[in-house]
């Protein structure tokens, strides 16, 4: 919204300073400091909301050191993520860029799904929660929206032609620059260790005959489903200790935000050979936002913890960089990107598989971890909470520079 204000306000008054809401990279620092006000600042009073309706934890004993200390804490604390990403989006952002749209959708959608599971768990008492059923149908209906969205668009394009160099320095930090060749509607997407680093999923349909283009979406929106499912859920997993889940993805958002801002701009995208996507640099703008809101959170989530955010913001998080990921077309990097969430999500299926597989052959069920996910089996170990956070956090850091290496390992 201050964007349409100040630009009319530099269109028709010339007013001085109102052409930085032009620039990309200043509309990103506005919101990212916003987004770590409204975490911070109103991130208490919501805590305090949450404490008086008594939305406190339930903590199953699992026998892990400092766990009886957390019950009572404060859930939904994912509350506190999404308005302090969505307030600064609707204020710096151009809300008619259908990337801005799709994200502003998955945020809601997600966060929906989440609330209603932690509503269900604390105020009808229902310790399951909403079940996993829905809660796939709901990550399913995203998938076919964000698919859809991607493939029949006609405002999702990318440029395969290489530019050549242009100087005009407003240009390219606006990241306007999309008048210099044609775009091209392609699933075009980024592959690492392959010729090009790039695939097309409109060649898996070939055989589809002449028309095979037309068909591409049967292979590219299950696809979208299954990432957006993974991802979530492996964010899921991955909130079990405090701060964990909100660190390890502000990390990979801040490696996504350098993707997008490159990726939308046209002369950084052709000198480091990255694919060229028109308008996504706008996404910056929302992908700075969501760092600004996980790291404000982290004020109260970091040990001990003051909140937990509950399936409100883990689904959330993790439904965000899943769609993020595709928007920019690196979801092949998601693996090593998102390596932390992948641990945990295999380190549950691992032990779940091999234990039912013992006891079917042996008569009892055997583990290959002390406890999953597998932060827990540290904890097991002995290893204190915040030592296990700030190892994994290390470990993501080094797979976000290797996710950053990939694109030029050809």
């Amino acid at each position: 919204m201050l964007y349409y204000l100040f630009d009319y306000l530099d269109k028709t008054y010339d007013l001085p300073g109102a052409g930085l809401f032009q620039f990309i990279t200043f509309r990103a620092a506005m919101a990212v400091i916003l987004s770590l006000i409204i975490a911070t600042v109103y991130g208490k009073k919501i805590i305090r909301i949450l404490q008086r309706k008594q939305m406190g934890e339930t903590i199953r004993d699992l026998g892990l050191e400092g766990q009886k200390e957390k019950a009572g804490t404060p859930t939904m604390g994912g509350i506190i993520i999404i308005l302090a990403t969505i307030i600064p989006v609707l204020l710096f952002a151009k809300l008619e860029n259908v990337y801005v749209v799709m994200l502003l959708v998955t945020t809601l959608w997600m966060g929906a799904i989440g609330f209603t599971d932690d509503y269900l768990k604390k105020f009808k008492n229902d310790k399951a929660g909403l079940p996993g059923k829905f809660k796939v149908v709901g990550q399913v209906g995203l998938g076919i929206i964000v698919g859809a969205t991607m493939f029949f668009h006609p405002n999702i394009t990318v440029k395969t032609e290489k530019l050549n160099p242009v100087t005009n320095q407003e240009i390219v930090e606006a990241g306007t620059a999309t008048e210099f060749n044609e775009a091209e509607k392609t699933l075009l997407t980024t592959m690492p260790f392959v010729s090009r680093n790039e695939i097309n999923y409109e060649k898996l349909v070939t055989w589809a005959g002449e028309d095979y283009k037309k068909y591409a979406w049967l292979i590219f929106i299950p696809i979208v489903i299954f990432i957006i499912t993974a991802v979530s859920n492996g964010a899921n997993l991955t909130d079990g200790i405090d701060g964990l889940a909100a660190g390890t993805s502000a990390i990979i958002g801040v490696t996504l935000a350098i993707f997008a801002w490159v990726s939308g701009n046209v002369i950084f995208s052709d000198y480091l050979n990255v694919m060229y996507i028109p308008n996504i640099g706008e996404l910056t703008i929302f992908i700075m936002a969501f760092v600004g809101a996980l790291i404000g959170f982290l004020w109260y989530n970091a040990y001990p913890a003051q909140v937990f955010m509950g399936d409100t913001g883990s689904l959330t998080i993790g439904g965000i960089i899943a769609v993020i990921a595709i928007a920019i077309r690196k979801e092949w990097l998601i693996p090593i990107l998102c390596g932390i969430f992948l641990m945990e999500n295999l380190s549950v299926v691992m032990q779940v598989s091999w234990f039912k597989y013992t006891r079917k052959k042996y008569g009892e069920g055997r583990r290959i971890f002390k406890m999953s996910p597998l932060h827990h089996h540290f904890q097991v170990k002995g290893y204190h909470e915040s030592k296990i956070v700030t190892r994994f956090w290390i470990v993501g850091i080094v797979l976000a520079v290797l996710t950053i290496v990939t694109l030029k390992v050809r």
